[in-house]
């Protein structure tokens, strides 16, 4: 089993940053991809970025150029680091890592809340 747990998150004003991180464990050789995701309020889960274990990486449009994510593949952890924040980017923010099964593992989530 895949154990993600992220940490980071937190009250931030608009134009601010945050980091969030992801800590894997249990059979992490199992993962191919790693990813956040995010879900706010009334709202379906959307994708916000993925890595790959090569360290190919893809972005939602609407964050490209405001978010980096990136992988420590010493420590088994994956960031996502996010600056200009946006009240729009208030949401949970979920770790997620496809499995070569092709199942997903999920974190529980870290609310990002963006005042304005």
């Amino acid at each position: 089993q895949v154990q993600l747990v992220e940490s980071g998150g937190g009250l931030v004003q608009a134009g601010g940053s945050l980091r969030l991180s992801c800590a894997a464990s249990g059979t992490i050789f199992r993962i191919i991809t790693m990813g956040w995701y995010r879900q706010a309020p009334g709202k379906q889960r959307e994708l916000v970025a993925t890595i790959t274990s090569s360290g190919t990486t893809n972005y939602a449009d609407s964050m490209k150029g405001r978010f980096t994510i990136s992988r420590d593949n010493a420590k088994n952890t994956v960031y996502l680091q996010m600056n200009s924040l946006k009240p729009e980017d208030t949401a949970v923010y979920y770790c997620n890592g496809r499995l070569i099964t092709g199942l997903d593992s999920w974190g529980k989530g870290t609310l990002v809340t963006v005042s304005s």
